[in-house]
C-alpha cells in the first residue's frame, strides 16, 4: 500500500513539473535584468502593450519572458515579484504566458547570499511584529553561543547584529525560504526554455553543460532551489552554469562553434540571455545567434526601458517605446542598428562608444560587465 501511495505521489509530481519547450508563439516580449526597479519594468511592459495603466494584463496570447534577476540592488524587489506572480495568472487566463526564469540573484536570495539586498528591500517586509522577531532571532543566536560555551553578545555586537538584520529581515528570510511565498514560486520556475526557435536563459550555456538536456538543467536547478542551501546549489552557483556563464555574452569568437552546436542540439536558431550588461541597448552577437537583453534597466545603472520583441519570427528592439528591427548580420547592418538606437537616447555617450568600436578596423572591446 505504501509503495502504491509513493508511486501515486511520484506521478502527481511528474504531472506538475513544468515543460521546458514549446512550439512557436506569435508574439514574445523578452525582458532582461530589472534589479528592483518597478517603474522601469512597468514602463517597458506598457510600451509593449502587455499591461494597462493599472498594470493588469492586456497582452492576450502574447508571452512575457523575463530572464531573471528581478530582485536585489533596487528598492522594489517585493513589488516586482508580486506583479509578475499576478500577471502569470492573468496571462494564463487570457491564453498567454509569463515565463519568469530563474536568475543567479533569485538563487542567491533563496540560499541566503544577501550581499546585494538593499535596506529598502528589508523594509518592504517590515510589520508591527518585526521588532519581536528580531529580538527572538537575537536571543536564539545568544542561546547558540551559550551552547558553544561562548559569552553572550556585547552591546557593540548586539548593535552590529541588529544593523545587519534590520526590521523586516526575518520576514524576508521566511518569504524567500524554499517553502516561503517567493522561494516556493522560484522553485517552480524554469531556468532554461525553448520557445519556437529561441532559447532563453539568464547567463548562457557553456561548453561544460553543452550535453545537458533542458529538462536535466531545469530539474537540477529546481531541485537545488528546493534544498535552499548554498552547499547543495552546485549547478545553480557554478560560474560556468546557466545562471552565471558570461563567455558567450562577452563575444569570445572561439565560442562560435560551441554556440552553433548548442543551438543545433536544441533545435534553436538563437539564444537570448541577460546577466551581462550591454552599453544600454538590446545587442545581437555572432550574427544574431546570441541576443543580449540586459540593458542595465534599473535606474541605478542608468539604462533605458528596453526589451526584445519577437513577432511572427521577426526580431525588434523595443527601445524607449520605439521599435527598431534587429539585424542578423555583423558589419554595416549592426552599425546602422546601433546608430538608430543611439538616436533615441537623450545621452547616447555609452552607445556612441560602442559604435566607435564597431566602426574601428579592429574590434577594441566588448560591453562592460558587472
Amino acid at each position: 500500500m505504501r509503495r502504491a501511495v509513493l508511486a501515486l505521489f511520484a506521478l502527481l509530481g511528474a504531472a506538475e513539473a513544468p515543460a521546458q519547450e514549446w512550439d512557436a508563439v506569435s508574439r514574445i516580449v523578452a525582458v532582461g535584468d530589472v534589479h528592483g526597479d518597478l517603474g522601469q519594468l512597468t514602463t517597458v511592459l506598457r510600451d509593449a502593450g502587455l499591461v494597462d495603466d493599472k498594470d493588469s494584463w492586456i497582452g492576450g496570447k502574447a508571452w512575457l519572458v523575463q530572464t531573471g534577476d528581478r530582485i536585489d540592488r533596487g528598492p522594489d524587489s517585493r513589488r516586482i515579484m508580486d506583479l509578475l506572480m499576478r500577471l502569470e495568472k492573468q496571462a494564463k487566463k487570457a491564453g498567454g504566458a509569463v515565463q519568469a526564469l530563474v536568475g543567479n540573484h533569485e538563487v542567491m536570495n533563496v540560499v541566503g547570499d544577501l550581499r546585494y539586498v538593499s535596506p529598502e528591500e528589508y523594509a518592504a517586509f517590515k510589520t508591527p511584529d518585526s521588532a519581536r522577531l528580531q529580538e527572538a532571532l537575537l536571543e536564539r543566536t545568544n542561546e547558540d553561543r551559550r551552547k558553544e560555551k561562548r559569552p553572550p553578545m556585547t552591546p557593540a555586537e548586539r548593535e552590529a547584529f541588529q544593523a545587519e538584520r534590520p526590521l523586516g529581515f526575518v520576514e524576508h528570510r521566511l518569504a524567500w525560504a524554499p517553502r516561503g511565498e517567493y522561494g516556493s514560486w522560484i522553485a517552480r520556475q524554469n531556468a532554461v526554455i525553448r520557445v519556437g526557435d529561441t532559447l532563453f536563459l539568464h547567463g548562457g550555456l557553456s561548453p561544460k553543460y553543452a550535453d545537458f538536456s533542458l529538462k536535466d538543467l531545469d530539474d537540477r536547478i529546481r531541485d537545488e532551489v528546493k534544498q535552499g542551501d548554498a552547499v547543495s546549489a552546485v549547478v545553480a552557483t557554478d560560474p560556468e552554469g546557466p545562471l552565471w556563464f558570461r563567455g558567450l555574452a562577452q563575444g569570445d569568437p572561439a565560442l562560435l562553434p560551441h554556440l552553433e552546436a548548442v543551438l543545433k542540439r536544441h533545435g534553436a536558431r538563437r539564444m537570448v540571455v541577460g546577466h551581462t550588461p550591454t552599453e544600454g541597448l538590446i545587442f545581437p552577437r555572432y550574427g544574431g545567434r546570441l541576443v543580449q537583453i540586459d540593458v542595465g534597466m534599473s535606474k541605478i545603472y542608468g539604462g533605458p526601458p528596453a526589451a526584445l520583441l519577437i513577432e511572427d519570427g521577426k526580431l525588434f528592439a523595443l527601445h524607449r517605446g520605439h521599435r527598431v528591427p534587429l539585424p542578423d548580420a555583423e558589419g554595416e547592418p549592426l552599425v546602422r542598428y546601433v546608430r538608430e538606437v543611439a538616436a533615441l537616447e537623450p545621452d547616447p555617450a555609452r552607445i556612441n562608444g560602442l559604435l566607435a568600436r564597431l566602426q574601428a578596423p579592429v574590434s577594441a572591446g566588448v560591453p562592460a560587465s558587472r
